[in-house]
């Protein structure tokens, strides 16, 4: 966030680990949150869709995380920080279809390996890093307005 935006809202949502009893929780709160707010059905829906899908991934390798979420006029800006096995091939992880998921998440319908592509697709900008052994941290940005149309020379 840049110095010279208006925080509308801030707010720090922890996420369980290594269960999905909770899972859907934040990324529902922050669609309801959005809605009241008055953003577009399309903001709002993509915001939903990476806030979901990196709260799943906290629930399935996770051992605890948050998910933080600032809102300006100009932007959505979510994070999730987990600790947890962290990631060792950022680039296969990204590569759709890619997953190592166990048999458990598989079973109960997660982990079809499209969790990081879908944030990417789905955020005007996306970063990740990760530390195997350590965690993840995801950021991502959804602009709140389309990008201006530049005039012609």
């Amino acid at each position: 966030m840049n110095s010279h935006e208006t925080l509308l809202y801030g707010n720090s949502f922890p996420v369980e680990g290594k269960t999905f009893k909770n899972a859907g929780y934040v990324s529902r709160q922050v669609k309801t949150l959005l809605q009241k707010m008055k953003f577009s059905k399309e903001v709002v829906r993509r915001a939903a869709i990476v806030t979901y899908e990196a709260e799943i991934n906290i629930c399935s390798y996770a051992e605890r995380g948050k998910i933080d979420l600032k809102i300006t006029p100009e932007r959505i800006i979510i994070e999730a920080k987990d600790e947890g096995q962290g990631i060792g091939d950022i680039e296969m992880a990204m590569k759709e279809g890619f997953s190592t998921a166990t048999e458990k998440i598989l079973r109960m319908g997660f982990g079809a390996g499209l969790g990081l592509s879908n944030i990417k697709h789905f955020s005007d900008s996306f970063q990740i890093t990760s530390v195997v052994g350590k965690g993840t941290h995801l950021k991502m940005t959804i602009r709140t307005q389309p990008p201006a149309m530049k005039s012609p020379p």
